[in-house]
């Protein structure tokens, strides 16, 4: 089994904290984790929590 490709937004590369969380697509749905902490983990959520999760975010004032 491959290793996932994490990635991380591009508007986080213009800040100069550049806090943020980074994604990787898995066999079993899609993985979160703290860009600043990789080594403590991830997230994993199925396809439709994760874009359950991002509806709601995009709702938040």
């Amino acid at each position: 089994m491959k290793s996932p490709q994490w990635r991380k937004s591009s508007y986080s590369m213009t800040s100069a904290e550049s806090d943020c969380v980074e994604l990787a697509g898995l066999p079993t749905g899609i993985g979160v984790r703290d860009s600043k902490r990789p080594h403590t983990g991830h997230l994993s959520l199925d396809r439709d929590r994760f874009a359950g999760l991002l509806r709601r975010l995009k709702e938040m004032p």
